[in-house]
């Protein structure tokens, strides 16, 4: 950050994390909150990130972006919205593992099948469709589910007991792509560059319905 000279309207952080994704931005959002710098990234499911031909585990990889000609602005983009009123208390947490055992203190499978109806099988392709919320403060972390674990669900973020979590279901994202775009182009009507990152699961729903290429 000292080196590139970074400040706030020309510099970004851009990561991609190997695990434990809370402590990675912890760290990292200690050093960037001086400058109000932007983070971007995306947590992977392997474990390992490799840089120069090295394989490093539990591991972050980042690169601090500076523009010497011009601006650059962060966009967020939110494809799901709340589904109903439904509201839950995480319990029977493996932090370590990132398992989420019980909701309002039933059994967290039992849960997302009596309210979506799918089978112990389709769970984990249906979390593309309904992934958990995990709040913070006004903001909304997705929480994927990994697979089925006993009566229990592995997630791909970690998920704490007490934590609040709501049940998201995808929102007409083709539309919200394209509102991030006119808003990009309100904002610099003259781009040299645009890095666009999603992770896992979203690069998995936009190739199953052929709109990764668009």
């Amino acid at each position: 950050v000292n080196s590139v000279k970074a400040a706030q309207n020309d510099t970004v952080c851009i990561d991609f994390c190997a695990g434990n994704d809370a402590c990675v931005l912890t760290t990292i959002y200690s050093v960037l909150k001086r400058r109000n710098i932007s983070l971007v990234g995306g947590t992977g499911d392997g474990g390992k990130v490799s840089a120069n031909g090295r394989v490093y585990e539990d591991a972050v990889a980042y690169a601090v972006v500076r523009n010497h000609g011009g601006r650059v602005k962060a966009y967020k983009e939110n494809i799901y919205h709340q589904m109903e009123n439904y509201r839950f208390i995480a319990s029977r947490t493996d932090k370590a593992n990132y398992v989420l055992g019980a909701l309002n203190g039933k059994p967290a499978k039992q849960v997302y099948q009596d309210i979506l109806h799918v089978t112990e099988q389709e769970i984990t392709t249906r979390t593309f469709q309904n992934p958990f919320g995990k709040l913070n403060g006004d903001d909304v972390c997705i929480v994927s589910i990994k697979e089925v674990k006993g009566d229990a669900l592995v997630c791909f973020r970690q998920v704490n007991d007490s934590d609040v979590l709501i049940l998201l279901e995808l929102g007409d994202y083709q539309e919200t792509v394209r509102q991030t775009i006119q808003k990009i182009q309100h904002d610099f009507p003259r781009r040299s560059a645009v890095f666009s990152i999603n992770c896992l699961f979203r690069y998995k729903l936009f190739c199953k319905d052929g709109y990764m290429q668009k």
